[in-house]
Parts: structure tokens; C-alpha cells; sequence
């Protein structure tokens, strides 16, 4: 990119509304002279991010960011200064003028930037080959108008276009257009044909929909095959890339956001036509999350424009079970769920198509229901008098209902779950708070990772030679967490599993089980000791409780008399470390004050198993990083490890908020 000189620099900057440009990215709300949202660039649940018209500038007293309209838009974008500008210029109209590109110029346009212009290019010729080239028109123009019912307007406002049956045209007018060769390659766009070394076009004989992320931008491409090969994906997707995640793209969004700030709820399909369709009806406030499950940050990107969400499924979807998990996931994110089923055998393109928009509107309107009664509705067919499958159900409901960050809304919801299984409200609202009690918020790709880690660990422990056992006369070795964790977990097993904690769940007190809390958090998260004896204690206790029932005390002596004499000497040691329960050095250690049993149990127990959660978590992340660091790992190998340092370190910060002190 060239230089761009001081007099446009002013003009951009003059004709620069920062209220209308960050509007794009986010709902901003007026508050006196200036503006809020909850701020792009870190998640947080109460507004901090201020814009102030008057001085062109926005500042997060949460995370610390400020600037003006293009440094926004750079740091939003990750691109350059220059870039930035041009971005801003283009909204308004403002030409640019630069200065010839010199070597030195071209050498520091950085990657996204080429792929950007790649992207952007291709996108030109895809449109052009479907309304100029012969095979565009008969192929994709009669695929679009007559199949689909597309109008011209629709076309070019998503930019649909077509990629030639012969496997490398695009491929060849790229390089004859001069883009090089690592950028097909690294878009996706081309693929490396093994046998012979040739590039190939990935989207060759099929229908073209470009993905914009939210600025605009042309991040990546869904390709149709219209024919009936039943070897080859209906659908064909750009890769992941240095400008392209497809967990952080939802398509349409950049189509739909206006709409979705005046309306104040989105609507949410399944796939590109469904989003198109719709909009050529005239209802604009639709996204879709193109055929992938939906993730935590797509549903954190729609966050930023409304709290409400309306999922749209088929009458005869077959996937309607499978896509519940992203209804807790939204749920989650303390957003509003609402669930509309379409008659059959219709689907949102189908439905848009033979209806206007008020009739769509209303339809949504007349038809949508919140996610407990939803969730009634599809599951009770299913379980009808079978109290089995009836216990089940109401357990996905908790399940949901638990997922909720706001008291008030759960109590709600707990009401109504109540009244449509016809079920006693208080045993719902113990359920929900059995499993609040440890929840850690969010954290589930962590976990499903954790449990994995888990598994492949024990089966490397079974196939390896026994370690030599820890001679546990002297006591446990000081500094080892994992063993002061699992140390503390037992105390509170032996001396107090039988006995009940009060925890606040909303208004209401309830009782927990202290050996119910520890050992239901272990098998959620598959979490398995690793200290011999003290697992050796752990099996003991589980199986004489599964004997004795919740409530009943296990006897010591069955610990302290038992035939192995290392789970004797372990067992004297936590039972007469501190015979009148002197609060533990692990909590001093920690800051924290505790005084009477009551407080011990109802302070103490969540925090250790959640402790003990985040040091498993921790040897995780160390494990990844030695990974990183044998210097062995392929590229994709070193990817996937950073992405799974990432996904605990986010989980980690996690628990060290449920915990409310940082965890080292």
C-alpha cells in the first residue's frame, strides 16, 4: 500500500462519524452525552466501552482500549493504519490518492492483506462468470432464478456467483492476474493436486456464496455441487485461515445487523439459502451459522447487537436433538431463547419464498415458543408414560435451566418447568442447585478436552510399568498440589461425606450432600486421582457408601484398619491432622477465613473440587507447552496446541472468577 497524503488524512477524519462507524460493530445506547455497549474487544456482562461523539473517541474502563474511528476499525479488523483509513474513506466516499507502490512497499503488505485482495478478487470474478460466461448463465444463473426463485437484486447484493466445471480456470486467471501462488493455496481457494504437483480450483462445477465477516470483507467462500454425486460434499467450504474461523463468522450478520438492532432479536437458520431466502422476503434480521454447530463467540458476536434470539427450525428436521446443545450455549451467555418449528415438510428458503414478510412475521410471532416449553413439546412425545424417559427429560431441562447466569430468570423458568412436567418446584430447584454448586460458567470445550486427556492418560498408565508407591510415613510431600488437593477432597470425604452444607441457589437455602457435591463433580468431569493410595481410598469410600447410602456416615476404621498399609498410614494422617478441624494450610495459604463447620463445608468443599478442576487443567496446559516447545510438532500440530492453550487458559480465568482469587 502506498503513502496517503496529510490533506485526505483530515478529510477522512472530518467527514469520520465514530458514533455511525462503531455502530457497526456493536448496539451503542445513548447515556447522557455519550454512548455504551459492552465492549468488542473483551466479554463482559455490564457496559464499559463509552464512545463520546463530541471528541471522536471511545475508551473501555474494563480492558483499557481507547482511540478514534480508524484506530477502532484497525484494531477491530487487525489491519493496518493505512488500511484502516481507506476503510473509512471508502464508507464516505472519499478518494483515495497514493503514491506507486515501491519493492519495499510490497514486501510489508502482510499476508491478510494479500489474502483480503484475493478474496476480494475472486468474489469479482465468481459474480462475473455467472452472469457473463455461457456455462455461468445455463449452470448457476437457472440454479439461482429457477430453483431457488433468487431475484437479480438478491444476486448482487450476496454476490452469488459460479466456478467453471473445468478444474482450473479460476486457478489460471488468478496467476494470469498476477496473485501468487501461497495465497490460492492459503485461502483455499486453489488445492495442490497430489499426483502431478498442478493446482486445481476447490470450488470447480458448483454455486458460489461469498462469507462477509462483520465489516464486510470477504473472509471465505461456500461452494453448491448441483449435480447428484453422491462421493462428493453437497457443500464445499473455505478453510480455516489467517483471516477465516469459522466458529467467529456467522454469514449474513454483516446483511442483518441494522435490522437486528432496530428489530431487537435476530432470527437464526440453518444455511446460506435459508438467510437468503429470507431476506428477499423482506425479513432482514437473519443470521445463520452455515451448517456448523453454533460457538460461544458467534453467539457472543450476535450479543453485541441484541440479547434476544429466535432459533428457526425444520417441521421435519432431523438434527433438532442434536442442535439443542446450542439453546444451553446461548443460554449461557445470559441471552433469550425463543423457538419456532415450521410446518412440514417446510424450511425457512421454502417458507420465505411462498410467503410475504408480514405473514412470515407473524408466524414467528403466533408461533414461537420459549425453550422449556419447546423442549417440553418435542421430548414428551417421545417419553410419554415411560417414567424413565420422563426423568430424563426433565433432567435436560435442569440442564438448560442450570445454564442461566440471571437467579431471577432461573426461578422463573423453574416455576414453569414445574408446571409443564407436573413436578414438585422444590426438587427442581435442589436439581438446579446440585449442579450450580461447582459450575465453573461455560468452560465446555475445556472439559469435553479435559475428559479426553483424561482417558488417554489412563490408558498410558495402564500400559505402563507400575511406578514404585509413595511410602507415606513421613506424610505427603510437601508441594505437590495435585497430592494437597486430593488430601483435602478425602478430609472432607472421611470426616464430613456424610454430612449436608446449606448453598444459595437465587432465594431459596438448600441443602447440599458434601460427598454427593465431591464425588458428582468428579464423575461429571471424568477427573480420576492421580496419587495411588489416595485413589486406593477413594474407590473404598465410593463402594462403602454405595453400601451404606447418602446420609450414613463410612466408618474410619475401615480406612485406617484396611490390608493395604499404605492407605492405613494415609488415612491416620488426614483423620488426626486436626482433630477439631483447624482450617487447613491450603487455605491460608489462599487468604481465606473460615470458623465453624457449617462455613468450612459450604466455603470449602466447591472451592476444592473447583481447585482441584483448575490443577488438572494446569498440567494440561504444561503438557501442550512442553509439546510446543520439543520443537517436533507440524504446523497444524502446533496450531491445534495453541488453540488448546488457549481454550484452558480461558477456562482457567474462568474458575479463578467462580473462585474470586487468582489461581496460580
Amino acid at each position: 500500500m502506498g503513502l496517503i497524503d496529510r490533506a485526505t488524512v483530515d478529510r477522512i477524519y472530518a467527514a469520520a462519524d465514530i458514533v455511525e462507524i462503531i455502530g457497526d460493530y456493536v448496539t451503542l445506547k445513548r447515556k447522557g452525552v455519550n454512548y455504551q455497549a459492552c465492549c468488542p474487544f473483551h466479554n463482559e456482562k455490564t457496559p464499559s466501552f463509552v464512545v463520546s461523539p463530541s471528541k471522536g473517541v471511545f475508551k473501555c474502563f474494563g480492558c483499557g482500549k481507547a482511540g478514534n474511528a480508524v484506530t477502532f476499525v484497525m484494531e477491530h479488523e487487525g489491519i493496518s493504519y493505512p488500511e484502516a483509513l481507506k476503510a473509512v474513506a471508502k464508507r464516505y466516499g472519499i478518494e483515495v490518492q497514493e503514491r506507486e507502490l515501491t519493492e519495499e512497499d510490497i514486501r510489508r503488505n502482510d499476508n491478510r492483506e494479500s489474502m483480503f485482495a484475493l478474496n476480494g478478487w475472486a468474489y469479482d470474478y465468481f459474480a462475473d462468470y455467472l452472469r457473463k460466461s455461457s456455462e455461468g448463465q445455463s449452470v448457476g444463473m437457472s440454479y439461482f432464478r429457477q430453483k431457488r426463485g433468487f431475484t437479480e437484486a438478491t444476486i448482487q447484493k450476496f454476490g452469488l456467483g459460479y466456478c467453471s466445471a473445468k478444474g482450473d480456470a479460476m486457478t489460471s486467471a488468478a496467476l494470469a492476474a498476477g496473485y501468487k501462488e501461497e495465497f490460492l493455496l492459503s485461502t483455499g481457494l486453489s488445492i495442490r493436486r497430489e499426483r502431478d504437483g498442478q493446482l486445481f480450483d476447490r470450488f470447480h462445477d458448483r454455486v458460489i456464496f461469498p462469507v462477509h465477516n462483520i465489516s464486510g470483507r470477504i473472509v471465505a467462500f461456500g461452494g453448491r455441487i448441483l449435480g447428484t454425486n453422491k462421493n462428493v460434499g453437497k457443500y464445499q467450504n473455505s478453510p480455516e485461515s489467517e483471516i477465516y474461523s469459522k466458529k467467529r463468522e456467522l454469514y449474513g450478520l454483516y446483511f442483518a445487523k441494522k435490522a437486528i438492532q432496530q428489530q431487537d432479536y435476530a432470527i437464526m437458520v440453518e444455511g446460506y439459502t435459508d438467510v437468503i431466502s429470507m431476506h428477499q422476503a423482506g425479513v432482514e434480521n437473519v443470521v445463520s451459522s452455515s451448517g456448523t454447530s453454533l460457538t460461544t463467540d458467534q453467539i457472543r458476536l450476535l450479543n453485541r447487537f441484541t440479547k434476544n434470539i429466535t432459533v428457526i427450525y425444520d417441521g421435519d428436521s432431523a438434527g433438532i436433538h442434536a442442535s439443542i446443545r446450542g439453546i444451553d450455549m446461548i443460554l449461557a451467555e445470559g441471552m433469550n431463547v425463543r423457538v419456532v418449528l415450521l410446518p412440514e415438510p417446510e424450511d425457512p428458503d421454502s417458507f420465505a419464498r411462498a410467503h410475504t414478510a408480514a405473514e412470515v412475521q407473524e408466524y414467528i410471532k403466533a408461533n414461537e415458543v420459549d425453550f422449556i416449553t419447546f423442549k417440553a413439546q418435542l421430548l414428551m412425545k417421545d417419553a410419554q408414560n415411560d417414567p424413565i424417559k420422563r426423568a430424563a427429560l426433565i433432567g435436560d431441562m435442569v440442564q438448560s435451566i442450570t445454564q442461566i447466569p440471571d437467579s431471577i430468570q432461573r426461578s422463573v423458568y423453574v416455576k414453569e418447568c414445574a408446571r409443564l412436567m407436573d413436578i414438585d418446584e422444590r426438587v427442581l430447584v435442589e436439581e438446579v442447585a446440585r449442579k450450580r454448586v461447582v459450575q465453573t460458567g461455560g468452560g465446555r470445550e475445556a472439559s469435553d478436552f479435559i475428559r479426553r486427556q483424561q482417558m488417554r492418560q489412563r490408558s498410558e498408565e495402564q500400559a505402563a510399568v507400575p511406578e514404585p508407591q509413595v511410602d507415606f510415613t513421613k506424610g505427603v510431600a510437601a508441594g505437590s498440589a495435585t497430592q494437597e488437593l486430593e488430601k483435602e477432597l478425602l478430609k472432607y470425604l472421611l470426616k464430613y461425606g456424610h454430612r449436608n452444607f446449606d448453598f444459595k441457589e437465587g432465594r431459596d437455602v438448600i441443602q447440599m450432600n458434601v460427598a454427593d457435591v465431591i464425588l458428582s463433580t468428579l464423575d461429571a468431569q471424568e477427573l480420576h486421582f492421580q496419587t495411588e493410595v489416595y485413589r486406593k481410598m477413594l474407590d473404598t469410600y465410593r463402594e462403602q457408601r454405595a453400601e451404606l447410602g447418602e446420609g450414613v456416615e463410612v466408618p474410619a476404621h475401615l480406612f485406617i484398619n484396611h490390608p493395604d498399609p499404605a492407605v492405613c498410614n494415609a488415612a491416620v494422617d488426614i483423620l488426626t491432622s486436626d482433630d477439631n478441624y483447624v482450617p487447613s494450610k491450603l487455605w491460608e495459604q489462599k487468604e481465606v477465613h473460615v470458623e465453624s463447620v457449617e462455613e468450612i463445608l459450604a466455603q470449602g468443599v466447591p472451592k476444592a473440587v473447583i481447585l482441584y478442576k483448575s490443577n488438572a487443567i494446569k498440567k494440561l496446559i504444561d503438557e501442550q507447552m512442553q509439546r510446543l516447545a520439543s520443537g517436533q510438532l507440524t504446523e497444524e500440530e502446533e496450531l491445534e496446541a495453541t488453540t488448546l492453550i488457549n481454550t484452558l487458559n480461558c477456562e482457567k480465568t474462568n474458575i479463578s472468577h467462580k473462585v474470586q482469587r487468582t489461581i496460580l
